[in-house]
């Protein structure tokens, strides 16, 4: 009977479980808060769509100032063209930003997800729109329980209707930063986008819909991979949002007018609005978890609850493990010094390559139709193709020379090598030497390309010139 009773109540437990793996989530409705750390979302929500939006239609010297031209294989960051050549700067950006994001990660948990993630940052805005046509958080509850009807239909399509419009123009937005944005916006007004364009403008408008009309929190629970290794950042002296157990607990409701201590009850009046304003759906009281995006909102409506009664500020804070258990915090520990030092030395190294690059590229292609032929005076000849890359805003106008065999002569078409600026230039090339200048069968050459108005755009590229067996 027994043994009976175990199984049943085992399989009772599993198929609670199962249940529980594929419930439908329910919807969060997070409570409007105000305070400090609002504020601070407020504004970051406003710089960086404000950048989003308005970068795209900034000039700089007759172009888009940040335009990723993939077509044309260019990148305009303002005064700056990067090529593919210049790759290793772009690996270089995209590392520093990685380093950047365990550096604050280490030390202030989570702020990027809270403040600056645009998963955060576009759901924060989408939000703004739905409080704006449905209420707060009790009317749009109330909304949502109601039967469909008239008024219940005009609401929601006017969200919606909000929410598709703001998704589009960010979809265009977007693409503006891969396409000149005056040319994109010229042609969706004429009907005359191409299908790629459409196809891109409408896949990232339809993304930014879904995940943060629809999704919300679901994309920072289950599809964000960062919720998952940010543990392996964190220590007892990295500064998280954290509830004071030893002050709060015991909970309890309460009068204002009461003393919490004769009732034997801690400063947490167990008023919830800690949960109902948390747009993940946890309870901060449980403890720190991967859920948590350190948006700071249940850190201003406790301390506005806890001003209302007369207690203490700070039953919820930005705090440390170490503080809490009353030890001492260590703003200066290994990981942070090497995080630190790492992007110091990165940055460092990035800034001087960048001073000291040099915006012309040379690139020499060997004929590969024949290593070498005879020329009609006996001597031996090669074929190149040399590729001038003017990386440079300004046309330039090079003397090529080239060095490393006695006698050598080149022969070119043009009178002179002159290149619009980010533009490429194929040069066709022949090099004669006497058959008995050569040493080896593969002869290493140089050649040197120097702009005639900057002595300082010169650059060196190394060949072989190829011969008979001597």
């Amino acid at each position: 009977m027994n043994t009976n009773t175990e199984a049943n109540t085992q399989k009772l437990t599993d198929e609670q479980v199962e249940q529980s793996l594929f419930a439908k989530g329910e919807k969060i409705y997070p409570r409007e808060v105000h305070g400090m750390f609002a504020g601070l979302r407020v504004l970051a929500v406003i710089a960086l769509l404000g950048l989003f939006y308005f970068l795209p239609w900034v000039m700089w010297d007759g172009h888009q100032a940040v335009l990723l031209d993939l077509p044309a294989r260019k990148f305009h960051l303002f005064g700056l063209t990067l090529w593919p050549q210049d790759f290793l700067y772009l690996a270089f950006l995209l590392i520093i930003a990685g380093y950047t994001l365990f550096f604050t990660t280490t030390l202030a948990g989570r702020l990027w997800c809270g403040y600056s993630c645009p998963q955060t940052v576009w759901t924060e805005v989408f939000l703004w729109m739905e409080n704006l046509v449905e209420g707060n958080r009790q009317q749009q509850q109330k909304l949502d329980r109601a039967p469909m009807s008239f008024r219940k239909f005009r609401i929601k399509a006017t969200k919606h209707f909000l929410w598709i419009v703001f998704s589009l123009h960010t979809g265009v937005t977007f693409i503006g930063f891969f396409t000149p944005i005056r040319e994109l916006t010229d042609q969706i007004f004429a009907l005359q986008l191409g299908p790629w364009a459409t196809f891109w403008c409408l896949f990232y408008g339809f993304a930014t819909y879904g995940n943060a009309g629809w999704m919300r929190e679901q994309v920072c629970k289950y599809m964000c991979p960062y919720a998952r290794f940010q543990s392996a950042m964190f220590d007892k002296d990295t500064l998280v949002i954290s509830y004071d157990r030893e002050r709060g607990e015991n909970r309890g409701s309460r009068k204002r007018s009461q003393d919490p201590k004769a009732m034997g009850l801690g400063d947490c009046i167990d008023c919830t609005m800690c949960v109902q304003v948390c747009p993940t759906g946890i309870d901060i009281r449980d403890g720190l978890q991967y859920e948590c995006i350190g948006c700071s909102a249940c850190i201003d409506v406790c301390n506005d609850v806890m001003d209302k009664m007369g207690y203490e500020k700070g039953l919820i804070r930005y705090t440390t493990e170490n503080a809490l258990e009353g030890k001492p915090a260590h703003i200066l520990r290994p990981r942070v010094i090497i995080y630190a030092s790492i992007l110091v030395i990165m940055l460092a190294s990035l800034t001087t390559m960048i001073a000291t690059r040099t915006p012309i590229e040379l690139d020499v292609i060997r004929d590969r139709a024949e290593l070498y032929k005879e020329a009609d005076d006996g001597r031996i000849e090669n074929v190149y193709t040399v590729k001038v890359i003017n990386m440079d805003d300004e046309p330039h106008t090079y003397d090529l020379v080239v060095e490393g065999i006695e006698g050598m002569e080149m022969i070119i078409d043009l009178k002179e090598i002159t290149v619009a600026g980010g533009s490429v230039m194929d040069l066709p090339m022949r090099l004669l030497v006497d058959e008995d200048k050569l040493l080896s069968r593969s002869n290493p050459i140089t050649l040197r390309l120097t702009a005639r108005d900057d002595a300082s755009l010169t650059i060196e590229e190394e060949a072989r010139f190829l011969g008979p067996l001597p």
